[in-house]
C-alpha cells in the first residue's frame, strides 16, 4: 500500500545532520520526497512510498539522529500522488 506523509519536527533539529540522515534513511527504504530546514528552526519533510517505509521515516523523525532533541512532531497523512522520483534535501 502506498502512502504519503507530511511532517513538521520541532526542537533541536537543525545543525545536527537531521536532513542528511533523513535522506540516507529514505534512500535505504525507497521513500521519495524531500526534507528542509525552516526559518523558524523546525524541519519539514514529505515522504512518499510504501507505507512501511514511510512509517520507518516517521519513527526516525520522532527522535532524529544523535545530537537532536525532538520536542514535537506534527504529522498529516495525505493522498498519495506519486509526485517524486527521488528523495532530496531542499536548501533555501
Amino acid at each position: 500500500m502506498k502512502a504519503r506523509a507530511h511532517v513538521f519536527v520541532s526542537g533541536r533539529v537543525q545543525g545536527v545532520f537531521f536532513r542528511s540522515q533523513t535522506k540516507h534513511s529514505a534512500d535505504c527504504h525507497d521513500v521519495r520526497g524531500w526534507v528542509r530546514n525552516l526559518p523558524d528552526g523546525r524541519l519539514e519533510a514529505v515522504f512518499e512510498g510504501e507505507k512501511e517505509g514511510v512509517q520507518t521515516l516517521i519513527e526516525f523523525c520522532k527522535h532524529g539522529p544523535a545530537g537532536a532533541r525532538v520536542t514535537n512532531m506534527d504529522l498529516t497523512w495525505e493522498d498519495y500522488i506519486e509526485k517524486f522520483d527521488k528523495f532530496q534535501i531542499k536548501y533555501g
